[in-house]
């Protein structure tokens, strides 16, 4: 029987009018499946469900989603990320891949925890590079660039964590199989979003942390230089670190919705 299936315009392209009828009529889509955003149980039968297709270098995969987790949408990813996807392998830590605003050598670690911030708890990432981070094109002599080139790519300097930053928009948080992936930003000229950095292992959060995901739609990601925050055991010795860091102008920060939200 038909599911109450959406396919967007985009997803329609890549996989054809052919095959997305298909899934229309309910020939190739399952019933029940679990979401690939918040991995709780859904049916397309009962409920509007949302065909989410990734696509890496040479594999694409075909996901369902509850429509209020996120929308029909096309994903670009990694090849490598693709099949940790598809695998869903586990890790509870991450060392982040480089991006348009960090030279190659550079290596970003990323803590996952939940922030309280006016009586509510946000999901948030922090990230800190592993060492100063030199503008691209430079010999570095002017000295860690980091938080600059993000205040130009549109993050908030923080002076205290009292508020959840602004939405730095077009920007988003890939959580799939319920794990994080990536964290993309518009791709050029408008084009498909791309990694601005990505998990060389998918990111294992709690399920704390996702489901405070799930409730806001979106992550806050702070950022400092390194030596800022470190590696912290405990999330209320993460939130001391991200308060100095703050007070000591070495914090900025977004909010971003997850992926396609």
């Amino acid at each position: 029987m038909p599911r109450m299936l959406d396919v967007s315009d985009e997803v329609r392209a890549e996989i054809g009018d052919e095959e997305a009828d298909r899934l229309l009529a309910g020939e190739n889509t399952p019933g029940s499946y679990d979401c690939t955003s918040c991995r709780t149980p859904g049916d397309s039968e009962q409920e509007r469900t949302s065909t989410v297709l990734f696509i890496g270098d040479e594999t694409a995969v075909l996901a369902f989603a509850h429509a209020t987790c996120l929308p029909s949408q096309v994903v670009q990813v990694t090849e490598d990320q693709l099949q940790g996807a598809v695998r869903s392998i586990s890790g509870d830590s991450v060392d982040l891949g480089p991006s348009k605003v960090v030279p190659e050598q550079a290596v970003l670690g990323v803590t996952s925890g939940l922030v309280l911030i006016a009586g509510e708890l946000h999901p948030a990432l922090v990230v800190e590079p592993t060492a100063p981070i030199a503008r691209p094109g430079t010999d570095g002599v002017n000295g860690d660039e980091f938080l600059p080139l993000l205040v130009e790519q549109g993050f908030t300097p923080l002076s205290a964590i009292d508020a959840p930053p602004a939405v730095l928009h077009g920007w988003s948080v890939l959580l799939a199989v319920g794990q994080l992936h990536a964290v993309l930003q518009p791709g050029p000229s408008g084009g498909q979003p791309v990694a601005w950095w990505q998990a060389h292992q998918p990111l294992q959060v709690t399920e704390s942390w996702r489901a405070a995901a799930n409730k806001h739609q979106q992550v806050l990601m702070f950022a400092a230089p390194v030596g800022s925050i470190g590696r912290q055991p405990r999330e209320d010795l993460l939130r001391d670190a991200l308060d100095k860091a703050a007070a000591n102008g070495r914090l900025v920060a977004a909010a971003m919705p997850l992926a396609g939200v």
